[in-house]
Formats: C-alpha cells, sequence, structure tokens
C-alpha cells in the first residue's frame, strides 16, 4: 500500500472551499443561534432516531445541512468537476478510525469543525486546547504510520 500520494495543488478551489465553509458557520450562527459542528448536528439529528432526553427539537436546519455535505460532492461529480477520492487503507482500518474518530469527538466535546472553524473564531480557549490536541494527534498519526510502522 503506497502512503505518499501526491496531491494537487488547487489554490482557487481551496479559497472557494473555505470561504463556503466560513459562509456557512456565519449563516448558521447569524439565523439560528448555533454552531455548525458536524458532531453538534449529527447528534441533534439522532435524537430523531434514538429518542434521547434534551434531544433536539430543531432538526429541520440539521437534515437540510446534512443532506448538503453529502448532495455537493455528487453535484459536483454529476457535473464532471469531482476530483476522484482514494482511500489507501482497508476496510476494518477505516472501521478503527471511524470509532477512534467518534470517541475523540466525544471526549473533547465536539469535533475539527465545531472547534476548528468556530470555536476558533470566536476565541474559544477550550477550541484552541482541542484544536491543538487534534493537530498534535494528527501529527504523531502521520509520523508513526511514516516512519514507526516500516512504511517508506
Amino acid at each position: 500500500m503506497e502512503l505518499h500520494q501526491v496531491t494537487s495543488f488547487t489554490p482557487l478551489a481551496s479559497l472557494g472551499g473555505g470561504i463556503l465553509i466560513g459562509l456557512s458557520a456565519v449563516m448558521v450562527m447569524a439565523l439560528l443561534g448555533r454552531i455548525a459542528g458536524i458532531a453538534g448536528i449529527t447528534s441533534g439529528m439522532m435524537g430523531r432516531l434514538v429518542p434521547m432526553p434534551g434531544a433536539a427539537q430543531d432538526w429541520g436546519w440539521r437534515l437540510a445541512f446534512l443532506a448538503g455535505l453529502i448532495a455537493a460532492p455528487v453535484v459536483l461529480m454529476l457535473a464532471g468537476n469531482g476530483v476522484p477520492q482514494t482511500v489507501p487503507a482497508s476496510l476494518p482500518g477505516m472501521a478503527a478510525a471511524g470509532l477512534l474518530v467518534g470517541l475523540g469527538t466525544a471526549l473533547g466535546s465536539g469535533c475539527t469543525s465545531g472547534h476548528g472553524v468556530c470555536g476558533l473564531a470566536r476565541l474559544s480557549r477550550r477550541s484552541a486546547a482541542a484544536v491543538a490536541l487534534f493537530m498534535a494527534a494528527a501529527f504523531a498519526t502521520v509520523f508513526v504510520l511514516r516512519h514507526g510502522l516500516g512504511a517508506a
């Protein structure tokens, strides 16, 4: 399995994506008074599926937000502008990674989008600490995968 893949340099597309992410975060906060963190949005949707105390009643905007996250790349792909995605990992590896991300999200009281985009913009010290830990874990993971496990 080759871990070193070349990623295209796409500054305009990246800038456009960043602007759209920031705009969506501002709109969710301004219009709904909520944080645009995917973990919070998803957990609020879970209240519709699994009865939970204090489950969010405002599931309509949450459903629309999640549907947009799924629909946007599909629309781009159908329009011929999609970027092919490959995942160089096994299904058990991806399942383990997903469980670890879920555990980290629960322990960190939020995800990278909630802490990194919204929390840092609000100058939250808790979010700054969470993002520092996210980044340290990412650096350590890359180091171990590239150098510690015998990968080239």
